[in-house]
């Protein structure tokens, strides 16, 4: 049997400005595998004071757990630390650097040289993929204690144990079981809903285990089997993804590491549908998404970024009566701005968005008034009003979301 110690890195945790959530959650993990887990520690950043924080570990469990310390900043000394004690050199990851310039990119922000600190990591390590922000992980092993390093956000965290910490740790186990997981992604519940909707199976559950996450405006469900027979592992999990959308299945829109923006794409391309947008609110967000996609090109036509009255009115061709009678932020717009834009691009699809992502209001509108109409081959436009809460960025970037989301259910109905 394994022995395991959690060491949290982050002056944050000492200073009770975040809660130490992810030592409880490694800890019923790894009881899962049966690997017991007999110390919690957690160290502020500072090198002396983790190397003797290792230097404890090391005498008392066989897997030792870093959570935290691997981002950008000069107090990110975790990986560096580890490094100095292991005596083990440090070394940059192209796939790690070619993911966190990548998404540099998409956000138009510019990289600062201290990012790429990020895609170091300890040589001779299995590199855990971050799906879900830039530091990966790491898993190594060196005179016969083993050692893994994940980033300090759950929402980074969580979803690399799962995907790829626990098959690393399953390795070193050697277990006869196959453990088999399968990621379920829900959009348009809420995760307290979601849960309540399957909340006896998540009170039951013992083998496959359900585990679910929230993201960014949308949640997922990881499901996991053991069986010594991996096909039997996956009938497993067959069995539980039909309960579960048999009450769910509405909301379920993809599997493992895709997105609303790659399966509107897939789903397209597959019934061979043209679509372009009208942006507003959104600002070319829409587009960008979709265009981010390889192979786009089959489905997306066009988009016109549809911003001032001016633009609506002269060039998409919003009637003046319109934008005089009920403004820009409404649903009569949105319904002419997606059948404008279809009829100009000549598309089965054209999508419009208005409406106000702040900080102020907007023709007596609150901050995260929203209106996305669809115009869906020869049927009239289709208004969806929406009431979002958030940043300016976050508004944005979830209305894309609900686009992609209403045009999904529309084509597949």
């Amino acid at each position: 049997m394994m022995n395991a110690e959690i060491i949290g890195v982050g002056s944050e945790l000492l200073l009770g400005q975040i809660a130490n959530t992810n030592a409880q959650y490694l800890s019923k993990k790894l009881a899962e595998l049966g690997i017991n887990v007999y110390y919690h520690t957690v160290v502020g950043d500072n090198a002396q004071r983790l190397k003797e924080v290792i230097a404890t570990a090391q005498t008392r469990a066989e897997l030792i757990i870093f959570t935290g310390g691997l981002g950008p900043t000069k107090d990110d000394l975790t990986k560096e630390t580890i490094a100095s004690v292991l005596g083990v050199e440090l070394t940059t990851n192209a796939e790690a650097l070619e993911s966190i310039e990548a998404y540099f990119k998409q956000s138009n922000r510019i990289m600062t040289p201290n990012n790429k600190k990020q895609a170091i990591v300890l040589e001779g390590s299995a590199v855990l993929p971050n799906d879900y922000g830039m530091a990966p992980g790491m898993g190594l092993t060196v005179e016969g204690k083993h050692y893994m390093l994940f980033p300090g956000p759950p929402k980074e965290l969580y979803p690399m144990y799962e995907s790829y910490g626990q098959e690393f740790l399953a390795q070193k186990l050697e277990l006869k079981e196959s453990i088999e997981s399968r990621v379920l992604r829900f959009f348009g519940i809420g995760e307290s809903q979601l849960e309540t909707e399957i909340e006896d199976l998540l009170d039951a559950q013992t083998n496959p285990t359900i585990a679910p996450l929230a993201g960014d405006g949308e949640v997922t469900l990881r499901l996991t089997a053991k069986h010594a027979d991996a096909a039997e592992a996956q009938r497993m999990l067959d069995e539980v993804e039909k309960t579960i959308s048999e009450r769910v299945g509405e909301y379920l829109y993809g599997y493992e590491a895709t997105s609303l923006h790659n399966e509107l794409v897939k789903e397209l391309t597959a019934q061979g549908l043209t679509i372009a947008s009208a942006e507003s609110l959104t600002g070319g967000l829409f587009s960008e998404r979709l265009t981010s996609v390889s192979g786009a090109g089959e489905a997306v036509k066009g988009s016109l970024v549809a911003y001032h009255y001016e633009i609506k009115q002269n060039i998409l061709g919003v009637s003046e009566h319109t934008l005089n009678q009920y403004g820009a932020v409404s649903e009569q717009c949105a319904a002419e701005m997606a059948q404008r834009i279809q009829q100009l691009c000549k598309t089965d699809i054209g999508i419009g968005f208005t409406g106000v992502a702040g900080p102020s209001k907007q023709e007596g509108h609150p901050v995260g008034t929203v209106y996305i109409g669809v115009a869906y081959k020869d049927q009239a436009p289709q208004v969806y009003s929406l009431q979002l809460s958030g940043s300016r960025q976050g508004i944005r970037s979830r209305t894309v979301n609900y686009g992609c989301h209403y045009v999904l259910k529309m084509i597949k109905k």
